[in-house]
């Protein structure tokens, strides 16, 4: 039995892993969000293989988070955050918390964030509910949204659609 090729699912989230589940996609996106713009400093920070870098920067040039961009000195270019790319960013903060949370050594995270401007520590956005408190997986109600299908409107078109 192959693969399930989720690019091709109706599912937003799905199709999402299907640029951000392979598992260098998200380190070099982390990379890019530290301000590392050239093929050789993702190559040197990560580790990583050179075709498999290539890749993956083509990847995620060709999915629109990247984009690449010639340098002046000629045959060298590098790779900057599009719109898209930047708009991922507080769900990377997200996941950074929880994996400093949850996945860190008793010394605490490898890099902390800090504001620029103030140097006081970057925190995820939080997720509150309408009146501004913690809004948990119980709490919310998953209804059919306007690109639905018949199946996702029969699973949750119900009245009783709880998360939890």
């Amino acid at each position: 039995m192959g693969r399930t090729d989720f690019t091709r699912m109706r599912c937003p989230v799905a199709r999402a892993m299907a640029v951000l589940g392979e598992r260098w996609a998200m380190l070099v996106l982390r990379e890019a969000f530290y301000g590392t713009t050239r093929f050789d400093a993702f190559e040197r920070n990560l580790g990583i293989a050179p075709n498999i870098l290539s890749a993956r920067l083509k990847d995620l040039v060709e999915h629109g988070l990247l984009e690449k961009a010639p340098l002046p000195e000629g045959a060298r270019h590098e790779y900057r955050l599009t719109e898209k790319g930047r708009d991922f960013f507080p769900a990377y903060l997200a996941l950074k918390a929880w994996a400093d949370r949850w996945m860190t050594g008793p010394e605490g995270p490898l890099v902390v964030l800090e504001e620029a401007a103030t140097g006081r520590p970057v925190e995820p956005p939080p997720v509150l509910s309408s009146a501004g408190t913690p809004l948990r997986p119980e709490d919310v109600r998953v209804l059919p949204g306007p690109g639905a299908g018949r199946a996702t409107r029969a699973r949750f078109g119900g009245e009783d659609t709880a998360y939890g």
